[in-house]
């Protein structure tokens, strides 16, 4: 086992590359850091021919509380993390710094990972929000324990959905709707019936259940699993996804821009408020989405 602060990778499973977000202080919420080291797992396991399976888990008793806003403080300095896209211009004034960050480390990184020619299961337990969604969403398969939320929470920001927009394809187009009109959470087994979680398990036995599954995938052929993976990928991508999510992200900097036009801020400030005014609104903290 190879860890760094904010990752782990185990690959002392044959043919299985286990990796686990490990900021639990903050429910695993992403920062600059954390999407660079998960960056590097995949690529470390997408590039070990040992490795046929590629497993995501969490530390801690959610998955991801979504982007650490935190975090935007450091969007002029991105490019001290020697970026992996061809994107720039993070220190670029006007709305062009922070499109530039956008696309290299969610919508670029979630994409970059969804093509990983391997298969991804995604061990999910607890919240789900938002930003969390782009790290399940690439993944191929998701298990989740009977305790996990899923929740898109960027309308209630000023923001018109995460920048991963996989919504219509993941829940289907009314759920997706839903979804995104209230900032309700969809539970694991509303999740199951949607088509968006392959299974749901009890909390105590998720970890075992998941490796169960990842041992009987990792014992195919290497070739036949990354070319299956890839027929499955292209079918969809025939269906438009592809341009789809890219005027959706193009709405959500729209949305950026009108929010710092508006109220000098990327999210509606009145999301904040409500955050500290209606405990039972969410269980976020108000610097995370």
């Amino acid at each position: 086992m190879t860890n760094s602060p904010v990752i782990e990778y185990d690959d002392s499973t044959p043919r299985i590359a286990r990796i686990i977000l490990n900021r639990p202080d903050t429910r695993n919420a992403q920062n600059t850091e954390l999407l660079y080291a998960l960056n590097q797992a995949y690529d470390r396991a997408a590039h070990d021919d040992a490795v046929h399976v590629i497993v995501l888990a969490a530390h801690g008793p959610h998955f991801s509380s979504g982007h650490d806003l935190r975090d935007y403080d450091a969007i002029r300095t991105l490019d001290q993390q020697r970026p992996v896209g061809t994107w720039s211009g993070f220190r670029r004034p006007g709305a062009e710094a922070l499109l530039a960050r956008e696309k290299e480390v969610f919508q670029g990184f979630s994409e970059r990972w969804r093509n990983i020619p391997k298969p991804m299961l995604a061990e999910v337990q607890g919240k789900v929000i938002s930003g969390g969604l782009m790290l399940v969403w690439p993944c191929d398969i998701i298990i989740a324990s009977d305790d996990a939320q899923f929740i898109d929470n960027t309308v209630a920001m000023g923001v018109c959905g995460a920048e991963y927009f996989g919504h219509p394809w993941e829940l289907g187009v009314r759920a997706a709707k839903e979804l995104l009109f209230t900032t309700d959470p969809i539970d694991a087994e509303d999740a199951h019936r949607l088509g968006m979680v392959n299974h749901v398990v009890g909390r105590a036995e998720l970890t075992d259940f998941t490796m169960r599954l990842a041992r009987r995938i990792a014992g195919q052929p290497l070739l036949a699993l990354r070319l299956a993976k890839e027929a499955v990928n292209v079918a969809q991508d025939s269906q438009g996804r592809v341009s789809a999510m890219q005027t959706a992200f193009a709405y959500h900097q729209l949305c950026h821009s009108h929010n710092m036009a508006q109220y000098g801020s990327l999210i509606d400030p009145a999301f904040l408020t409500h955050q500290f005014s209606d405990k039972k609104a969410t269980q976020t903290k108000p610097n995370e989405h």
